[in-house]
């Protein structure tokens, strides 16, 4: 496989996955990996959208770890849907993943409505106007609402969803009241919620959240997820799911 500047492929440590990186742009971080296992509950033989893939981290390790008939992942920029593209051929995963490079805003020029069973997101955290921005602009889409908002992620996303299909997001916590009444204006009721804390004692900098469109409601509050022991080792449950354990 053929690498261009600044790319390296890392070991996924998982069923013999690999993966292209190129730090100029953005790498997966932890929140892929614990969506990607929260995500495994999706139904056998369910057609996947990844919406925002990145590198395609999430479409590929759901390959393995669901027994999924399709993943389409979309992706807004060119060169990292590009470099997805690659990923999916250095693990020989061209009939199980599709990368469509389109904002998904347009993603019905490829998926019809109501046709996918399951849908997995880690769109952007902050909000276009929040936050120090980096100068990098592939890494500036990647963490800020600049190609689509939160909104227009639950808005599609719903769209192409079939009835009581399920949708997955990972999300920082301060954003979880409105991940909830956007899933609640577009008819997807939050079933299955977990929060993710660096450590015991500290805040929660991650949420995980399980929403299917048009569910009775009933929301389940899984216990906490902690990442770090106190001598900074991972938890024995990180271990298990980085499948070292």
């Amino acid at each position: 496989m053929e690498l261009k500047e600044n790319e390296r492929i890392d070991d996924l440590q998982y069923k013999g996955l690999k993966i292209i990186q190129n730090p100029k742009y953005f790498c997966f971080g932890i929140d892929s990996i614990l969506l990607s296992d929260f995500a495994r509950d999706t139904k056998k033989d369910s057609v996947i959208a990844d919406i925002g893939t990145g590198t395609g981290i999430l479409s590929i390790l759901l390959s393995k770890k669901v027994n999924c008939k399709k993943i389409y992942a979309i992706e807004v920029q060119e060169e990292i849907a590009e470099m997805a593209n690659r990923s999916i051929r250095l693990n020989n995963l061209e009939d199980k993943i599709k990368i469509i490079n389109e904002n998904i805003k347009d993603i019905n020029k490829y998926i019809e409505n109501n046709s996918i069973d399951a849908i997995v997101t880690n769109p952007p955290y902050k909000r276009e106007n929040a936050g120090v921005k980096n100068e990098n602009i592939n890494k500036l889409i990647a963490r800020h609402e600049i190609t689509a908002n939160l909104e227009d992620f639950i808005s599609n996303g719903s769209r192409i969803l079939k009835n009581q299909g399920s949708f997955y997001m990972v999300n920082r916590p301060e954003r979880l009241g409105e991940i909830i009444c956007l899933f609640n204006k577009y008819k997807i009721e939050a079933k299955k919620l977990r929060l993710v804390y660096p450590k015991v004692d500290k805040e929660p900098n991650l949420v995980l959240i399980k929403g299917i469109k048009n569910a009775k409601t009933f929301l389940k509050v899984e216990p906490p997820l902690i990442i770090y022991n106190k001598d900074n080792t991972y938890t024995d449950e990180i271990l298990k799911i980085y499948n070292k354990k």
